[in-house]
């Protein structure tokens, strides 16, 4: 799976003119599957973006997570992060195919709730509006196929 987390203010995500998701401050999730993923990594990569401490404390410091930040997700899918860029017209046969992109997209909301968070999202395959007020910005990658 590949990820990108920005550290928000606010974001919302919005499908044929309506509001789907909303989130105050948070992370922005743009997430991409991969087809060598399973749920483990779905799980992990969970675990890792919600731990992840960006958030200042009361000393400037970024030393908070999400959990202590009161911060929320906004979840995106987000295929082109497996996009093949070697010619000009990139190509995206990297990404996992629906039928199994599906599940894990939705596994990794699912155990960010589980964690207690409030996890708003996009639809999977839509054409979506992203708007986001980067705070920072804080923007970290993430890819399972390296070492988290």
């Amino acid at each position: 799976m590949r990820a990108v987390v920005t550290r928000v203010a606010g974001a919302s995500v919005t499908i044929a003119g309506n509001v789907n998701g909303r989130i105050g401050r948070g992370f922005l999730v743009l997430l991409g599957v991969g087809p060598n993923d399973t749920e483990e990594t779905a799980d992990r990569l969970a675990e890792k973006i919600c731990n992840l401490r960006v958030f200042e404390d009361e000393n400037g410091k970024m030393n908070l997570n999400l959990e202590q930040a009161g911060g929320a997700l906004l979840v995106v899918s987000q295929f082109t992060l497996y996009a093949d860029t070697s010619s000009r017209r990139p190509g995206f046969t990297g990404a996992a195919k629906p039928d199994a992109a599906i599940p894990l997209y939705e596994r990794f909301m699912a155990h960010c709730r589980e964690r207690g968070f409030d996890v708003q999202h996009g639809e999977f395959g839509a054409d979506m509006q992203v708007d986001s007020r980067n705070d920072g910005p804080v923007t970290i990658l993430f890819d399972t196929e390296r070492p988290l």
